[in-house]
């Protein structure tokens, strides 16, 4: 039997708490990125970044919603963020 790595919505969250990211009880990957998103500093936008990258250079599968979630919400704040940074 084969076995698959998978990053679903759990482990978005997981993944998320594990940073020390507050995130609500029964959020979606939708909101659970917007919330992650909401008053970046540097650490957090760091922490994210290395969290993104981990996820999209690995070996998992990334489940569609999660991947929408990261492309919609993280990876804009992220560009934006860092934007703003050297503006």
């Amino acid at each position: 039997m084969m076995h698959a790595d998978l990053i679903d919505q759990e482990d978005l969250l997981g993944q998320l708490r594990s940073l020390g990211f507050e995130m609500p009880a029964g959020a979606t990957a939708e909101q659970a990125c917007a919330h992650a998103v909401c008053g970046l500093n540097d650490d957090r936008a760091r922490a994210l970044r290395q969290l993104v990258e981990k996820m999209l250079m690995g070996s998992a599968t990334i489940l569609p919603a999660v991947r929408q979630a990261i492309d919609q919400q993280l990876l804009p704040a992220l560009a934006a963020y860092k934007q703003s940074r050297s503006a």
